[in-house]
């Protein structure tokens, strides 16, 4: 059973011994998780929305399907980019289980994780392995206020492209 942040460990600790690799072992790690998925996201598709709807309560599924349907690539790239304890193995399972095409489903893994762990190797030639222990300690101590702060900056983001969309439309 896979632990949540090994990978992230295994890419900070290779990071840090080879530096100079770091582009590449973000490359592995980012399509290694990836494939990864796919096995979860098989299951999620072999057992369909049944499989999901079990194991939360309607108004949780009606949400998850709702975004599934109005924002795919952003209901399971922000998941796949955010660290533990942020969940990500329902978010798999929801896009197997709601059909999301298989290539999509690698495309938006790969590139939200080669984000993520981009993201890692680069604190982590910058300032070493402790900076990442911090953030993960300030990360769950304070998580909701994470929370909060990320909802804000997505919810700006969107009402920004909305605003230009309604300037350019009229």
């Amino acid at each position: 059973m896979p632990l949540p942040g090994a990978l992230d460990a295994v890419v900070v600790t290779c990071v840090y011994q080879r530096p100079g690799s770091a582009w590449l072992l973000v490359l592995l790690a980012a399509a290694g998780s990836a494939v990864g998925c796919l096995v979860l996201y098989a299951v999620g598709y072999a057992g369909g929305e049944v499989l999901i709807a079990r194991r939360m309560t309607p108004a949780k599924f009606a949400k998850i399907r709702n975004d599934f349907e109005d924002h795919p690539l952003l209901t399971l790239g922000l998941p796949a980019v955010l660290p533990p304890p942020f969940p990500l193995k329902i978010f798999v399972l929801s896009a197997g289980a709601f059909e999301m095409r298989w290539a999509h489903f690698l495309g938006v893994m790969f590139s939200a994780r080669l984000v993520r762990f981009g993201i890692l190797a680069a604190l982590t030639v910058i300032f070493g392995p402790q900076v990442i222990e911090l953030l993960n300690h300030v990360l769950r101590r304070h998580f909701a206020i994470f929370l909060i702060v990320l909802a804000a900056a997505v919810l700006a983001a969107l009402w920004a492209r909305r605003r230009r969309q309604a300037a350019a439309g009229g």
